[in-house]
């Protein structure tokens, strides 16, 4: 704020000055404090505080007790934005805020709701009316605010939702643009342009606001009447574009559940095994394995998918195998190493990818570092591999050391040990050397700190600059991906917006869907978009059919929707053949291998919708415009569109028939043929540049440029 504050010392016009300390005093207030109170019940230890704010870390806030020892309260200062949160009573009990709203997450949880507003936000915006919130504006010099993406510079502004009348940026030497908005949610909006930009030389720019009667200048130093002396600077010597692995945009994915898709050697089924088809508990094995999956590699190349992402394979107590016990073998259950290798180069043969779970936050309890420590206590060369609290070491509930989630049987790694460090960061050099992998899903990924996954990239990309990272975050994952820790992320907003839409208990409104997800776009980097690891249901949340209530047209339509969106579409095992179940342990249940029938109708569209995806850049590449978004009628459109050329994704949520009406000027005015995925049928192009179609209640199609 030195700059900034020197800047102001040195400003001639009072007038500018005064805009200029408006804009720098609302940036100190940006961060609003907000005090969380909590009476909880007579005998209680601790209270915490764990929400969005915090990654949802239970240990990271805790509150302070009152002189009456049930009064527990803490000020933090917090972002404006939508925050859901919950209170943890003595390390495990969730407990919602009975002062404040609650509302479900999307995936059968309740949270408590608040919203922190900027400075400014009591009085409503109107385009027009001269005033403009300067507390919302923002602009850094680094991605997604500005980016390089297939030639293009594109640069962003963070701006109040229906305040400014005009948006413009301003590049020295070159054009001024219009800036169009590419997302917004109840608080923020999103603005963006892009100009040519071959990378030779350094440019400088600007915003310029205008609304009614205000013209203003926003640029490093805040907002001004002039534009002179208050220019964001790229720098083409130092500026590093942020760059992903090319080939997720182009893939579908596959998520295989090892113990869950396919039993083909029994010689390695645990002595607990149970029935394939029977009842679950959380200890439940059921028996799958390397030979399984190896017998089912025909139908993973029939269905089309490219690559594969496998819950943990590791050695481990569980049948999960989020508990690791030796990050250098696989599971015995599952098979050998010289097995998996085999299987990750068959698969490569076929075209399809291999991507790891990878568990990196904790350990199992039989982890050879921790068992020396249960061993030997302080005199053990690992003991500073965890967060002991003191020595012996005990095991249980009564545990004394940091466990994720509080399981005793999950002890957390510390981090910021070297050893740890080049351990766990030499691991996918090893597996490189055991077989084809090509990349990493990290789990509880928000859990550990940034250095260590700055060090892990460092490693992935040395191994093999397309490998890809993919981080485990259930929000806004944008601090992890600009360019210096992960690639991706698991899409679980757009996930929960489609469950929001289509789901039993959402609101089924197509304009709330369309706000979350060009939203979600909007938060990152677009090429970031383009790989995010899209999601209807996974092994932690309900089954997208028993999400819909049952209902398989509303499955159908989260399919739908999936395929059509910005990222790589990940069908959770079993989900093309339209499996059920509901929350952990039976979202887990063993593949029904004879639902695999030509006559299975979730089956039919699946196939349909990867061919359509696997055919069509638009549905790969195309940068997403919305185009409709009825809640009367109950009907939402959007585009796809690349190189003037669009896929279209029409749905009808209502429980009747639906004419829909769209018009293809925003994505392709000069395109002329359209073909519908599903049916291979060719649908008109009025001359108007709109296509009419007539869809069925609870359903949707894709349009797309070339024949099915």
């Amino acid at each position: 704020m030195g700059q900034a504050l020197d800047f102001v010392i040195r400003c001639r016009a009072w007038r500018g000055l005064s805009v200029l300390l408006t804009f720098l005093l609302a940036a100190l207030a940006i961060a609003v404090p907000h005090t969380f109170g909590y009476t909880a019940p007579a005998g209680t230890k601790s209270v915490n505080i764990a929400g969005t704010f915090n990654g949802w870390n239970k240990d990271a806030t805790p509150l302070r007790a009152g002189g009456d020892g049930r009064t527990w309260s803490v000020t933090l200062e917090l972002e404006p934005g939508r925050i859901q949160y919950k209170f943890v009573l003595d390390g495990g009990t969730w407990v919602t805020d009975p002062s404040t709203k609650s509302e479900s997450d999307g995936n059968g949880n309740t949270n408590s709701v608040l919203w922190i507003l900027p400075d400014g936000y009591d009085r409503p915006a109107a385009k027009g009316d001269g005033e403009i919130a300067v507390s919302a504006l923002k602009h850094e010099t680094d991605e997604p605010d500005l980016n390089y993406d297939r030639g293009q510079l594109q640069i962003s502004l963070r701006a109040r939702p229906n305040d400014i009348e005009h948006v413009r940026l301003h590049v020295r030497g070159g054009a001024d643009l219009e800036m169009r908005q590419v997302g917004e949610d109840e608080i923020f909006a999103r603005y963006r342009a892009e100009t040519p930009w071959d990378r030779s030389r350094t440019i400088a720019y600007d915003f310029f606001l205008v609304d009614g009667s205000k013209t203003l200048y926003f640029g490093p130093r805040g907002v001004t009447e002039s534009p002179e002396g208050n220019l964001f600077i790229l720098d083409r010597a130092t500026y590093k574009p942020l760059i992903v692995p090319s080939w997720v945009e182009h893939s579908v994915i596959y998520q295989i559940f090892p113990d869950r898709f396919a039993n083909g050697d029994k010689s390695n089924d645990p002595p607990n095994v149970k029935p394939w088809d029977g009842p679950l508990d959380y200890g439940t094995w059921l028996g799958g394995d390397f030979a399984g999956i190896q017998q089912h590699l025909n139908y993973l190349e029939v269905l089309g998918i490219s690559c594969i992402y496998f819950n943990p394979i590791f050695q481990s107590p569980v049948y999960h195998r989020y508990e690791t016990s030796d990050f250098h073998a696989v599971a015995r259950e599952l098979g050998t190493n010289a097995q998996f290798d085999d299987l990750t180069k068959t698969l490569n043969s076929k075209g399809i990818r291999t991507v790891l779970d990878g568990v990196f936050n904790h350990t199992a309890t039989d982890f050879m570092p921790f068992a020396d420590v249960v061993k030997n206590g302080a005199a053990s060369q690992y003991k500073e591999w965890y967060t002991f609290k003191g020595f012996p070491v005990k095991l249980g509930r009564d545990h004394n050391y940091v466990a994720w989630n509080d399981y005793p049987s999950m002890p957390k790694l510390n981090h910021s040990n070297p050893q740890v460090q080049d351990y766990v960061w030499g691991v996918p050099k090893f597996w490189d050397s055991q077989a084809a992998i090509a990349g990493w899903r990290l789990d509880a990924a928000n859990e550990v700190p940034d250095a260590f996954w700055q060090g892990f990239r460092r490693a992935v990309k040395a191994v093999n600059p397309e490998d890809w990272i993919v981080g485990e975050v259930w929000g806004d994952a944008s601090h992890w991906l600009k360019g210096d820790m992960w690639d991706s992320v698991m899409n679980y907003p757009f996930l929960f917006a489609t469950t929001g839409f289509v789901g039993a208990d959402g609101d089924g409104k197509p304009s709330s869907f369309m706000r979350k997800v060009m939203a979600n776009y909007a938060n990152y980097a677009p090429q970031v978009s383009r790989n995010l690891m899209n999601l209807i249901d996974s092994h932690d949340t309900p089954r997208i059919l028993n999400a819909c209530g049952g209902n398989r047209k509303l499955a159908d339509l989260a399919a739908i929707l999936e395929f059509a969106w910005v990222g790589a579409p990940t069908l959770y095992y079993g989900d093309e053949i339209g499996m059920a179940g509901g929350r952990d342990p039976d979202d887990r249940r063993g593949m029904t291998w004879e639902a695999v029938t030509e006559s299975n109708p979730t089956l039919k569209l699946y196939r349909s919708l990867i061919s359509a995806r696997r055919k069509s850049l638009e549905l790969q590449s195309g940068d997403p415009v919305a185009l409709l978004a009825d809640d009367d009628a109950d009907t939402l459109a959007f585009g796809r569109t690349i190189n003037g050329r669009a896929a279209i994704c029409v749905v009808n949520r209502a429980n009747a028939q639906r004419g829909v009406h769209v018009s293809l000027t925003a994505v392709a005015p000069k395109m002329r043929a359209l073909y519908d995925a599903l049916t291979g049928k060719p649908v008109r192009i009025e001359p108007d540049g709109t296509v009419s179609l007539v869809l069925e209640a609870q359903s949707g199609t894709i349009l797309i440029p070339e024949r099915p």
